[in-house]
């Protein structure tokens, strides 16, 4: 047990700075390309931070740990709102831009309600298991194409005219791309491996282990992330890291692996974990669109929620 709480812990580290490397070398891609910065805070950041999510994803579809997987995003997408936005808030209220309220925070509420309706066949069917085909997976990709086309059609017209004098070298930038590359991969391995074994050891389920110490550990890049940009005053990036990596772990991180890989045909997961998935994205939702900001009181809801919420899951 104490090997597997040793390789988790180094699964982690591993995850975290390959992630950070990942994210250094695609901004210094695109840099190079001299892509808009709201492109790049939107797709490279949102998606670099949310990149174990999906190495862990495609671990677990590979090694038949379907719970793992749905845990795995469950839990990150509640976190990200509820413990980041909400410890964010805290450090200091969050400016939302008009823009955000409007697009960004209805596309992110969309594609989190479709995601909950694909998980809950029983209440259409109550003779049917709850299960996630591959044609769900597709169904998810489609409403990331949406998103996508939302973001290409915002920065169409932009032109990047910001310096450009400290952008990484293009081989450098490359170079720190395929290094993050391995080290997620790497790093997933580990947390899965040894995620799995401590839940076998301990006799807990996958569910339990998914939604706490996975999804925690994975969400730390964003955790990192937007409690940084906080303090910098960056109030977008903290909130559009946010709802990209949410908008990304459904589109991207559930539905290419179950397209390819294949579905999960019994899910164990219960109506509050998918309850308060929704409640969060409509708190954050309903916060914004008040006064287009989340203030510390705002914040203080959220984490209480986070702490509710939690409690139930490790003492139920």
């Amino acid at each position: 047990m104490f090997l597997n709480i040793i390789l988790l812990i180094i699964g982690f580290i591993i995850l975290i700075k390959g992630a950070d490397l990942f994210v250094d070398g695609a901004s210094g891609i695109a840099g190079n390309f001299k892509v808009s910065k709201i492109l790049i805070g939107l797709t490279i950041v949102a998606f670099g931070t949310s990149a174990p999510e999906f190495a862990v994803s495609i671990k677990s579809l590979l090694s038949n740990n379907g719970d793992m997987v749905l845990g795995n995003v469950i839990g990150s997408n509640i976190l990200n709102i509820l413990l980041i936005l909400g410890f964010s808030a805290l450090v200091h209220p969050l400016s939302v831009k008009n823009n955000t309220v409007k697009k960004e925070l209805p596309i992110t509420l969309m594609i989190t309600c479709a995601f909950a309706v694909l998980l809950s066949d029983n209440l259409f069917a109550k003779n049917i298991t709850n299960s996630f085909p591959r044609g769900d997976g597709i169904v998810l990709i489609l409403f990331f194409g949406v998103f996508m086309y939302y973001l290409i059609s915002m920065t169409r017209n932009k032109v990047n005219s910001e310096e450009t004098n400290n952008i990484i070298s293009m081989k450098k930038s490359i170079i720190l791309t395929i290094i993050g590359l391995l080290g997620i991969i790497i790093g997933s391995n580990f947390v899965v491996d040894s995620a799995s074994n401590l839940a076998k050891i301990i006799g807990i389920s996958e569910r339990m282990v998914s939604l706490t110490i996975v999804a925690l550990g994975t969400s730390l890049p964003e955790l990192v992330t937007s409690v940084t940009a906080t303090k910098k005053g960056e109030y977008d990036i903290a909130i559009g890291n946010v709802v990209g990596s949410n908008i990304f772990n459904i589109g991207v991180v559930i539905g290419i692996p179950i397209a390819l890989i294949g579905g999960i045909s019994s899910i164990k997961f219960s109506y509050i974990d998918i309850t308060v998935m929704i409640a969060s994205a409509l708190l954050l939702f309903i916060f914004s669109i008040n006064d287009h900001k989340i203030s510390k009181k705002e914040g203080i809801a959220l984490l209480t929620l986070f702490i509710v919420y939690y409690s139930y899951v490790v003492f139920n």
